[in-house]
């Protein structure tokens, strides 16, 4: 199993990208960047900071924060099934400094300084596509099942609240997207996977409107877009 944690026009009718003036407008970068900072990243008092392993990707969600300050680090992981082995890994925070952790906090829900979050990811629900997108990017991961010919797609979260939301909002997304209960992980936290047949379908969904000459080609993370396709390839040509 090929296992990558890091996850077509779009013919929404009226889809303007251009920057939002602020993050907490509804809009498709905003909800493709809370999306992402749901999946990984937190709020505090005295900010907010997300996390990918995508330079295009950080580049972009720093853009839509109007925020210069991007954290790049590469650190050395070892491989799940041989520890003898490592590989690198480069790491990208964007920090977004101000109020805007409070303000997060208040309009959408999100955790702040220990405080249980509530997720109204509903809140961005009209751009549904690009939410899931950057939930997907943020906590989800995607691995070719060798031995059934299929893709796996699952979401994994420390907080199941979190969790809850997004099987919610997949519920009511404009994609058929059935998945599993919620289990705990070996690690302490939880995760839920998406029915395999529905893997296809999702991952043209999901990544809808992303290529080039579409309407919002720069919000995706290309190596996640990537790995996705080219599983669901695999899968296809089993």
């Amino acid at each position: 199993m090929n296992v990558d944690t890091d996850p077509e026009a779009d013919t929404d009718p009226g889809v303007d990208t251009a920057t939002p003036t602020d993050l907490l407008d509804a809009h498709p970068e905003t909800a493709y960047f809370w999306g992402r900072v749901v999946g990984d990243g937190e709020a505090t008092a005295r900010g907010v900071a997300v996390r990918t392993t995508d330079e295009a990707a950080a580049g972009r969600l720093a853009a839509i924060a109007g925020s210069e300050d991007v954290d790049h680090r590469t650190t050395e992981r070892q491989y799940a099934h041989d520890t003898s082995i490592t590989r690198s890994e480069d790491r990208y925070t964007v920090r977004v400094h101000g109020p805007i952790g409070d303000r997060a906090a208040a309009a959408l829900g999100l955790p702040l300084e220990g405080d249980a979050g509530g997720y109204r990811l509903d809140v961005l629900a009209e751009y549904d596509r690009h939410l899931v997108r950057g939930l997907l990017e943020g906590c989800g991961t995607v691995c070719f099942k060798s031995a059934a010919g299929t893709v796996g797609i699952s979401f994994v979260h420390d907080d199941r609240t979190a969790l809850e939301r997004i099987a919610g909002l997949l519920d009511s997304a404009g994609v058929d997207a059935p998945g599993g209960d919620i289990s705990e992980t070996s690690s302490g936290g939880y995760w839920f996977g998406l029915d395999d047949e529905a893997a296809p379908a999702f991952g043209e969904w999901v990544y809808s409107g992303t290529d080039e000459g579409t309407r919002d080609p720069a919000l995706f993370a290309p190596s996640r877009r990537r790995k996705l396709r080219r599983s669901i390839e695999e899968a296809e040509g089993y």
